[in-house]
């Protein structure tokens, strides 16, 4: 196949197919930036992992605001939650929602876990989705009542530890993530790849009591959107 060349790559000595796989690997699977290399290695492709560092850095978050946009509607019901991260010694939680599917919509790392941050956590969904729920579920933590009351005072709103599962196992994929990690660096950096790779298992999520051939479709769809959103699909 005849490497296609876009204007986003100029000045890269690799073409798109090979930035978009390398992207592909260290967003869709707990891998390494060393693990990266060592499989492109093995594919004949010599690049070292700091390249493909700044290749997640400079073309992660444009690829998954392209998937957000080709991506259908999402759910109205949203489930809310928060788990505790450390990063840099320090205590930090992150925020993230999901819809009845299991989509995530969003993530937000933060220092607190009070009504302020639920705050801004439901006004980035909001300006980010551009709806409004019909129902948002979330723990008995008191900090989502107070900021549902301020910003979404129409939606109801069911709190309950046992009806919001979805949410907790959403964050399992990050735990493993930290561990490959060796944790995050800093906030920043957490919110940064953490945007991105969900945004990528949306892509390629597998929807519950899906058989065999309906998978198979419906990943062969996901590849086609990546290679379009990576720009290595051909005119």
């Amino acid at each position: 196949m005849k490497p296609i060349h876009t204007p986003r790559y100029a000045r890269h000595r690799f073409p798109a197919e090979v930035i978009g796989y390398a992207i592909w690997l260290y967003f869709r699977f707990p891998l390494s930036l060393r693990m990266v290399e060592e499989i492109l290695a093995a594919r004949g492709i010599l690049v070292s992992y700091e390249t493909v560092r700044q290749w997640a850095l400079k073309f992660g978050q444009s690829f998954a605001n392209q998937i957000r946009r080709r991506l259908p509607a999402t759910g109205d019901k949203w489930h809310l939650d928060e788990v505790a991260i450390n990063i840099a010694g320090r205590k930090h939680w992150l925020w993230r929602a999901v819809d009845q599917h299991g989509v995530v919509l969003d993530i937000l790392v933060q220092s607190r876990r009070n009504a302020k941050a639920a705050k801004r956590l439901l006004r980035k969904l909001l300006k980010k989705q551009g709806i409004t729920p019909r129902v948002m579920i979330t723990d008995k933590l008191a900090s989502y009542a107070a900021a549902k009351k301020a910003v979404m005072p129409g939606v109801e709103h069911r709190q309950h530890k046992g009806l919001n599962n979805r949410a907790e196992n959403s964050h399992q994929p990050t735990r493993r993530r930290e561990r490959i990690m060796k944790r995050f660096k800093s906030a920043g950096q957490a919110q940064r790849f953490l945007s991105v790779h969900d945004r990528v298992a949306n892509l390629f999520r597998r929807p519950a009591n899906t058989n065999a051939a309906d998978h198979r479709a419906s990943r062969a769809q996901a590849f086609r959107v990546w290679s379009e959103v990576t720009s290595a699909a051909s005119a």
